[in-house]
């Protein structure tokens, strides 16, 4: 079936599920007009967040794994490429967010500032996750299994070092910053 990790493991994994939950109420990303606000494209706080973490979490993951001397053996535990898997899962994804104004991670930190209607919403997302489960041998067979490019990565594809697509993202993302700041506009009543 699955193993327990230790304790120490369990108890890493909750003080950092619980810094980042702080960390997404601390930044706003928990209240629901500011999500709203980035559906509207009046506030782009969620966008912004989530490339900040896309940036530090691939500056985190290759200097791990590229410096095993500092860190010790990390692997890159890269998972296939299921391009039709990934595009149904992410309009069903956004189908969902949109319908209950959170994700996942910004529903249950949202359920532990207070907000008593983002409980429905996870234990709809548990409930999905469970059906999957339950699923998940008919979708390997069928959808998983369709127009599927095997385990890469963009670096592979592209022909160049993770540091040097790393660093585009991170100027890329500082241009796209910039261009939001501007756009952006207070939302009125909500």
């Amino acid at each position: 079936m699955f193993e327990i990790a230790s304790i120490d493991r369990l108890a890493l994994g909750l003080l950092t599920g619980v810094a980042f939950g702080f960390l997404l109420q601390r930044g706003g990303v928990t209240q629901y007009r500011v999500i709203l606000g980035q559906f509207l494209w009046k506030d782009h706080t969620v966008l912004r967040t989530m490339l900040t973490a896309v940036v530090v979490g691939a500056v985190g993951i290759y200097a791990m794994h590229l410096n095993p001397q500092v860190f010790g053996t990390v692997g890159l535990h890269v998972k296939g490429a299921a391009v039709l898997a990934n595009i149904v899962g992410g309009v069903i994804f956004g189908a969902g967010m949109v319908l209950l104004g959170y994700c996942p991670g910004t529903g249950v930190a949202a359920i532990g500032a207070g907000s008593r209607h983002a409980i429905v919403g996870v234990f709809g997302m548990l409930a999905g996750a469970a059906l999957y489960a339950e699923v998940h041998p008919v979708a390997q067979k069928t959808i998983l299994s369709v127009w599927s490019l095997g385990k890469i990565t963009l670096p592979e594809v592209m022909g160049v070092s993770p540091w040097a697509l790393v660093a585009g993202l991170a100027v890329i993302a500082a241009a796209l910053f910039a261009v939001l700041r501007r756009s952006e506009r207070p939302m009125a009543g909500v």
